[in-house]
C-alpha cells in the first residue's frame, strides 16, 4: 500500500514513525485560517526532539506561526506527573513585528500546591501569565482574572512605563523573547529552559534538577525507539546481503 502525505494536514512533512507528536502539532497548524490563534499540550520532548522532528520543528518555526511557549511544572494534572509545555500558535504573527521573535516563559515555579500531589494555577497566576503575553503582544491588559493581585504581580515585576501601565521586557528566570537567529543557534529548540535561564542569585534546585532528569528520560526513551528501529533496517540489510 502507497501511502501518500497530504500537503494541506501535513505541510512540513511526516516525521519518523515512533512518534505522532509532530502529526498533532501539524493537524493544529494546518487548521488554523490566516489569522488563527491555538493552544495545546505537549510533552516537553517535543520541544527538543532531534532527528526529522527537529527537520519539522525548524520548518514550523520559520513559518513564523509559532507565538508563546510556556514551559509547566510536573503535578499539574491528575493523572499525569511529568512537567509539560504550552504551545500557542498565532498565523497572523507573521504580518506583525513580533514576526522574527517566540514569546518563551518559564512557569515552572508559578503554581500553588494544592495538596500533597497536585499542583494548579491561582486565578491570579493565570491572570499573570496571560497578560504577560498581552505585554509582549502589545495588546490591552484584562485583569478580569485574578483582579487588583494580577495587577499588582505585573506592575511589581514589569514597572511602569512614561504614560503609565508596564511594558513588556526579558525577565530572567521567567521570560525571553527570543529571535529567530538566537533560536537557530539553540539547534531550533523549543525549550524555554535554553533562552529564559535562571533570576539572579537563584540556584537549581532539588524540583528543577527532578523535572529535568524526568524530561532527559524522556527524550532517552524516544532515542532508545529510534535506535532499535534502525537495529533492526541494519538486520534486514544484512540478511538481504547474505542471503
Amino acid at each position: 500500500m502507497i501511502h501518500v502525505v497530504n500537503p494541506r494536514r501535513f505541510p512540513f512533512g511526516l516525521p519518523r514513525t515512533d512518534n505522532a507528536n509532530y502529526l498533532w502539532i501539524q493537524l493544529f497548524y494546518s487548521a488554523l485560517n490566516a489569522t488563527g490563534r491555538a493552544g495545546f499540550v505537549m510533552a516537553n520532548s517535543a520541544s527538543d526532539a532531534r532527528s526529522s522532528e527537529q527537520e519539522l520543528r525548524q520548518k514550523l518555526i520559520e513559518a513564523r506561526a509559532v507565538d508563546v511557549m510556556v514551559a509547566v511544572g510536573s503535578n499539574m494534572f491528575y493523572t499525569v506527573t511529568l512537567p509539560c509545555t504550552l504551545w500557542f500558535f498565532d498565523k497572523g504573527k507573521a504580518q506583525t513585528k513580533r514576526a522574527d521573535t517566540v514569546l518563551f516563559i518559564d512557569a515552572r515555579h508559578i503554581y500553588r500546591q494544592a495538596d500533597r500531589a497536585h499542583r494548579e494555577w491561582t486565578p491570579a497566576q493565570i491572570g499573570f501569565i496571560a497578560n504577560l503575553v498581552r505585554l509582549y503582544r502589545g495588546e490591552a491588559l484584562d485583569t478580569t482574572v485574578g483582579g487588583d493581585e494580577t495587577a499588582a504581580r505585573l506592575k511589581e515585576v514589569f514597572g511602569e512605563k512614561e504614560k503609565g501601565g508596564p511594558a513588556y521586557r526579558d525577565v530572567p528566570g521567567l521570560c525571553k523573547a527570543a529571535t529567530l537567529v538566537e533560536i537557530e543557534a539553540q539547534g531550533w529548540s523549543l525549550n524555554p529552559g535554553r533562552y529564559v535561564g535562571v533570576a539572579p542569585g537563584e540556584d537549581v534546585s532539588d524540583e528543577d534538577f527532578k523535572e529535568q532528569l524526568e524530561t532527559l528520560t524522556e527524550e532517552l526513551e524516544s532515542l532508545s525507539a529510534q535506535a532499535l528501529e534502525l537495529q533492526d533496517r541494519i538486520a534486514q540489510n544484512v540478511a538481504s546481503l547474505l542471503s
